[in-house]
């Protein structure tokens, strides 16, 4: 057991996880948390970050603080990062969640939705990293680095959009990011890796998993037949985020039950 949990453990470790007070942003929290991190949560709304932050602190052994935060603006990420800076001097984990989306028919699809979608899933994880660095580099040490962990999806890894053109775009764009960020910053003892994850439940993917039958149907398309849980996305950040995952960067984790190995991919097309 000792052999396990200093493998697998994060105890004392700081982390920020933004987008974290729902879906799988509230997910990789909790499983920081239930592994021992100290992990500010953060997010437009301030008051559920705060609710989530407090029922995850009761949880334990960890303790989260949640506050507003908004990385749709570059005053925002400095903001952000200011708040962070204030509680800490240092930063061990930097969990880049936030993102949004938007669908419509090709030929209907606005041009403005192109620019708002890749701000927040690109623009932003880079611009808020690069606002952290120096607190990632004061808590990164060989042995023992600093973690960054952007979150992708396998619509960033497989060519399908489904109506979500600058979303699997911006996702795709994540993906390479990452690798090249990777590349940079392991001299100063920081990996870079990104989840890709497959169909989450989530307020992005409500129309589809909100509903037991609904998700049901999207595990259709999964070939372990099911959807994501908490227990996966816990797991695998984990993973990355502890001694077990010190020695790997670069890398871009297929979460999605085997979906990026299979033909065709559909994520959503049983719902319809």
């Amino acid at each position: 057991m000792d052999y396990l949990t200093d493998l697998f453990s994060v105890t004392g470790r700081r982390a920020l996880v933004t987008g974290g007070a729902t879906g799988l942003g509230r997910m990789i929290a909790e499983g920081l948390v239930r592994g021992g991190a100290d992990v500010l949560i953060a997010s437009r709304k301030g008051k559920d970050c705060r609710q989530v932050a407090d029922a995850l602190s009761e949880i334990g052994p960890g303790r989260a603080e949640g506050f507003a935060g908004d990385v749709g603006t570059e005053d925002g990420i400095r903001s952000l990062a200011d708040q962070v800076r204030s509680r800490w001097d240092s930063l061990d984990i930097l969990v880049n969640n936030a993102g949004i989306s938007w669908g419509a028919p090709i030929d209907r699809f606005p041009h403005e939705q192109w620019a708002r979608v890749m701000g927040v899933n690109v623009a932003s994880v880079f611009t808020l990293t690069r606002d952290l660095l120096d607190l990632l580099k004061a808590g990164g040490r060989t042995g023992q680095p600093a973690r960054v962990i952007n979150i992708g999806s396998i619509m960033g890894t497989a060519p399908v959009a489904e109506g979500a053109y600058s979303y699997t775009m911006s996702k795709a764009a994540v993906h390479h990011m990452t690798r090249v960020l990777a590349n940079e910053f392991a001299p100063h003892q920081i990996t870079v890796n990104a989840l890709a994850p497959g169909p989450f439940p989530s307020k992005m993917t409500a129309f589809a998993t909100g509903t037991e039958d609904g998700a049901a149907k999207v595990a259709q398309n999964v070939p372990l037949g099911r959807i994501g849980q908490p227990s996966d996305a816990a797991g695998a950040v984990l993973f990355l985020c502890s001694q077990a995952g010190a020695y790997v960067s670069g890398a871009i984790l297929p979460l999605d039950g085997g979906m990026s190995a299979a033909k065709p991919v559909d994520l959503f097309a049983n719902t319809v």
